[in-house]
């Protein structure tokens, strides 16, 4: 295999000069960082690795053999590489990750669209209980070489231009020769544009229950890196255009559960309905948010007197985002000439 460094894969992929250019002080590039894992073994901005070994799962995901890997060969020379977080819980994988795939499809049919997965362990445990391979960042690079793959196009799912984003860029930069022309499209909220977009469905999801006494809390995973301040600026244009009702909080970064529960706690709510902002509703959605274990959000707010509802509808099962995420890798497409 053929290699070369990053500023190869830079000028080869001239969409990336976009990407600097786009989001601004919300860049995970602007704020000093550790040196990253592989992509496959990344931290994740959409969701936490879901280590439960099969033994502990009390619950069920779906069928998996309803989902479609994508991990063919006989590619041809044109492919649209999906890369993802991913997920282990079946059905979700297949109405989100699935259903962009899906739109990629449609959108490009004369491109070969094959799925990767960044999280090592989500590939495994899949793999292990259900019997379904999928491929991860590397697996999926060295089958399009193998499979003689001219114009290769990476469109990631991840939500902002943080770590896990830049890995998947940092990996496919070893590849670089491998193929003709190679391009990355852009994250999900990288335009003001991308934010209008995503900020409009998000409140349309949350205007049926906007009674006056029913607050709508969104979950995002958050990150260390300075992409974060996607969900203050999501905040201040769900608030700006008078979704009052609307609070968007993180697992793991600013805003926290507390400093939503504050919030909530400000107004007059009786009621609150809690929603993942993230592409999947996986393992963070049904158990983080949704779980009953005391440290979650749907028991932070029961015990503040709230009542609860929990709705398990990632972002990628609206067909806005899957457009958008299609539009963003017709840009990658485009870029190639």
């Amino acid at each position: 295999m053929k290699k070369k460094n990053l500023l190869s894969l830079l000028i080869t992929a001239v969409l990336m000069a976009g990407l600097l250019a786009g989001c601004g002080g919300n860049k995970a590039a602007d704020a000093p960082q550790e040196p990253a894992a592989p992509a496959s073994a990344a931290p994740a901005e959409s969701e936490t690795p879901e280590t439960a070994g099969d033994e502990d799962e009390d619950y069920t995901t779906g069928d998996a053999s309803l989902d479609n890997p994508r991990n063919q060969d006989g590619i041809g020379e044109d492919e649209l590489l999906v890369i993802s977080f991913g997920t282990s819980f079946n059905d979700n994988r297949r109405l989100t990750i699935g259903a962009i795939e899906e739109t990629m499809e449609k959108a490009f049919p004369d491109w070969s669209v094959r799925r990767g997965f960044t999280a090592q362990i989500i590939i495994d445990h899949v793999q292990r209980r259900d019997g379904e391979v999928i491929d991860n960042v590397g697996q999926a690079l060295d089958r399009a070489a193998a499979n003689g793959v001219k114009r290769l196009v990476i469109q990631p799912t991840h939500l902002m231009d943080g770590l896990e984003y830049n890995d998947v860029v940092d990996e496919a930069a070893q590849y670089a020769d491998a193929f003709e022309a190679l391009a990355i499209g852009e994250p999900l909220l990288t335009s003001d544009q991308d934010f209008q977009t995503v900020a409009k469905v998000m409140a349309e999801a949350a205007q049926q229950y906007d009674d006056g006494k029913t607050a709508v809390c969104f979950m995002g995973h958050g990150t260390e890196a300075a992409s974060n301040a996607v969900y203050s600026r999501m905040q201040q244009m769900m608030s700006d255009a008078g979704y009052a009702n609307c609070f968007i909080g993180t697992v793991e970064a600013a805003p926290t559960l507390d400093d939503v529960l504050a919030m909530v706690q400000a107004g007059s709510y009786e009621r609150v309905v809690l929603q993942p902002m993230m592409i999947v509703s996986g393992d963070h959605a049904n158990n983080d948010m949704a779980g009953d274990d005391e440290d979650t959000w749907k028991s932070a707010f029961e015990a503040a007197g709230y009542q609860v509802e929990c709705v398990l509808k990632g972002l990628g099962e609206y067909e806005e985002i899957q457009d958008l995420l299609a539009a963003h890798a017709q840009a990658a497409i485009d870029s190639l000439g």
